[in-house]
């Protein structure tokens, strides 16, 4: 503190301008109130730096306390006596404060969102501007991105784990982790606050898969699927979900056009299989051989929906697909409700045909679509091991038809190099 004080918060409040005479009153070590026309009272300080005189206006009293103005006197000194000047440093601190505020957690995660949306699926796009929006921006949104601190990030993400979710925070925490790698990369911030904070949020439960029936109770299942008394189209649905173990997605959305009857084949669009926007926009369709059992299938559904231009219409609309419930819902009626969906019947699929067939891992693996990360590979591929593939789906067909009860023997897998 400064050794001559003069000044007391009862000479301050009492002070007013005169026309005449001295209107600063000095509190010692270059700090003084200086007295206005206007009625308005301002501290400042004077200063020299490097053998400068210089003027520094603190704010106005009493906005601005005594105690307030001497401390920030004191700042300013120390300023001063490592040769910076302070009305420099504060141009600089309300330049960066500027910048700070421009930089917001939301206004970079926009751009980052920006960088990446292009390689994202439509729907991909969606849900994760959904979250970013939903779980992050209402108490990020507006902060600096620099001045987030771990703990209240992880705060935040907690908000989001006390919904009852364990898979959403997680999400939340790559998406901050995405965006805090990108800030750090464009001088928005010195580093990723959300590394680690995953190990402070609730363990996971157990992962519970797609689920599907266990090889007993296939019998049942196609005993009930056969007796279903709801629309002809969706148990024919479920059948066709059965004997192809394609995706639901990719049902749902096939067209009749996509069938090949004389080549035994169904040719599922680049568009309608799992992928980013630039797998999707390949061109290369996953081939579907057909056995003589789905082709029996297909023919008995084009009596019912032949005439639309859709496998599988819904009700009302019949230029849109049945619901992505729908199959789901049959299934719980028919009393398999978290024993076996649409979906599970890959996991079903997949399980049996490595189990009891004698088909090559690799060829059950491209039959099932499994996503190829190398698009040149993926070209290569999408027709490989066609004719053993053709193969496993009749034998596939033929297992299913016998667990149905039919007198029909699955023919043992032929030596494919």
């Amino acid at each position: 503190m400064a050794k001559s004080v003069s000044l007391s918060d009862a000479k301050c409040r009492q002070a007013k301008y005169q026309a005449t005479g001295s209107n600063k009153l000095f509190d010692g070590g270059g700090l003084y109130l200086e007295l206005m026309p206007s009625g308005s009272r301002k501290w400042r300080l004077k200063y020299r730096v490097n053998g400068k005189e210089n003027r520094l206006t603190f704010g106005d009293y009493p906005g601005v306390t005594l105690a307030e103005a001497r401390q920030r006197r004191e700042t300013a000194k120390r300023l001063i006596a490592d040769g910076v000047d302070p009305a420099q440093q504060r141009e600089i601190n309300k330049q960066t404060a500027a910048v700070a505020a421009e930089n917001t957690f939301e206004v970079v995660a926009r751009e980052w969102f920006a960088t990446r949306e292009s390689g994202w699926s439509p729907g991909y796009v969606k849900k994760t501007m959904q979250q970013l929006e939903r779980d992050l921006f209402p108490d990020l949104g507006k902060l600096p991105i620099a001045s987030i601190t771990a703990p209240y990030l992880l705060s935040v993400v907690k908000k989001v784990e006390a919904r009852g979710t364990s898979e959403m925070p997680r999400r939340a925490l790559d998406f901050c982790g995405m965006i805090y790698r990108y800030a750090r990369a464009t001088g928005r911030a010195a580093a990723d606050i959300s590394a680690g904070l995953s190990d402070m949020l609730k363990d996971r439960p157990p992962v519970n898969h797609y689920p599907h029936v266990e090889e007993a109770q296939l019998p049942e299942l196609l005993a009930r699927v056969g007796a279903y008394a709801g629309r002809p189209e969706t148990k024919l649905a479920i059948k066709l979900l059965m004997l192809t173990f394609v995706r639901t997605a990719e049902l749902r959305a096939a067209r009749w056009d996509q069938f090949d009857f004389d080549a035994k084949e169904w040719r599922v669009p680049s568009q309608q299989l799992k992928g980013d926007k630039h797998q999707k926009a390949s061109g290369i369709p996953h081939l579907v051989p057909l056995a003589r059992q789905t082709i029996a299938i297909l023919e008995e559904l084009r009596t019912f929906t032949g005439r639309h231009d859709l496998l599988l219409p819904g009700m009302r609309n019949s230029t849109r697909p049945i619901s992505q419930e729908t199959i789901n819902k049959a299934l719980k009626i028919l009393g398999f409700e978290g024993e076996q969906t649409g979906h599970g019947f890959r996991g079903l699929a997949s399980t049996l045909l490595n189990e009891r067939s004698h088909f090559r891992p690799d060829v059950i693996e491209r039959q099932l679509s499994h996503k190829e990360k190398d698009a040149v590979r993926a070209a290569y591929n999408h027709a490989k091991h066609m004719e053993e593939r053709r193969e496993l789906m009749q034998w596939w067909a033929d297992f299913i038809d016998q667990k149905s009860g039919a007198n029909v023997v699955p023919l043992v897998a032929p030596s494919f190099k």
